[in-house]
Formats: C-alpha cells, sequence, structure tokens
C-alpha cells in the first residue's frame, strides 16, 4: 500500500538525495518516532497500537542490521550487530514489561546513537566528493555502538495458566 502524504512525499525526495549516512539518520528518526508512538500508545491504553509501533521499529532495525558490511566494516560492524541484537531484545523487554520507563530508554539509547551519527554526517558528505560514488562509511567514521549488557537476572513474568 502507497502512501501518498505530504510527510511521506518529503520523505521519499529526501531519501533520494541522501548521503549513506543520512540515510541511517533518517532510519533512526524513524525507530525514535516508532518508539514515542508506541509510548503514546501506552499511556492511551492502546494494546493493538503499541504492538504495531514496537513490530515497526524491530523491521527497521532488521533492515539496519541486514546491511551490516562485515567485510567492510570490521569490528565496527560486529559492534553494530551485537547492538542491535540487543536493543530487539530490550524491544520486546520493553513490549512485555509495558512500562513507560522501558520505552523511555530505548528512546535514550537510541537518541543518542543517532545524534553520534549526525556528527559524522558532514564528514562523511565531505568525503564522498573525494573518493567514489556512494562510498559505504568506515570504520574511522562510524560511531561507537553503545555497551549495553544484555540483562543476566532472571526474568519473571506475571503470567499464569
Amino acid at each position: 500500500m502507497s502512501n501518498n502524504s505530504p510527510a511521506s512525499t518529503y520523505q521519499q525526495l529526501a531519501a533520494r538525495g541522501a548521503s549513506p549516512v543520512g540515510l541511517v539518520v533518517s532510519l533512526y528518526d524513524t525507530i525514535l518516532r516508532d518508539f514515542r508512538r508506541a509510548q503514546a500508545a501506552l499511556v492511551a491504553g492502546n494494546v493493538e497500537q503499541r504492538v504495531f509501533e514496537l513490530n515497526h521499529a524491530l523491521t527497521v532495525i532488521a533492515h539496519l542490521q541486514s546491511v551490516l558490511n562485515h567485510e567492510r566494516g570490521g569490528e565496527a560492524a560486529k559492534t553494530f550487530d551485537r547492538f542491535y541484537e540487543i536493543a530487539r531484545a530490550m524491544i520486546l523487554d520493553a513490549s512485555v514489561r509495558c512500562t513507560p520507563e522501558s520505552l523511555q530508554k530505548l528512546i535514550a539509547t537510541f537518541t543518542s546513537i543517532r545524534q553520534a551519527w549526525h556528527q559524522i554526517e558532514p564528514q562523511s558528505a565531505a568525503s564522498s566528493y573525494l573518493s567514489a560514488p556512494n562510498p559505504a562509511p568506515t570504520a574511522e567514521v562510524l560511531p561507537v555502538a553503545p555497551q549495553i549488557e544484555p540483562q543476566t537476572a532472571p526474568r519473571t513474568s506475571n503470567w499464569s495458566a
């Protein structure tokens, strides 16, 4: 299904002229919008909308993870791969816990990573004029993914049979 809203059209046109780093920033913006919408749905008690938004964020993260170039990206690609794995677990945990705090933690985490990508965008754009067309960001300009440790404590649930 096609979305012909003015905002969607603007985003599509902006993506056509964006640098690779600019596209990553745009995807992080999408994830953050999803988290904020999920947070609003949580407050409104709209379970279906909350689940939809979190699932969409998971889809975008899966895309980001699928395009990692492990050959060129080296250690940075491995770090981002692990970050995306942990982020997916955090989203699933937030979906189960259904607390504003769990969603706020996701927003804070992705906001800091998005800001790091945004800061390197001018560097990446400048280097693209000096190198091959459509260069992928190299490890030297990639932001450092946060070191988030997965929860090791046993999880409990309010579910009962």
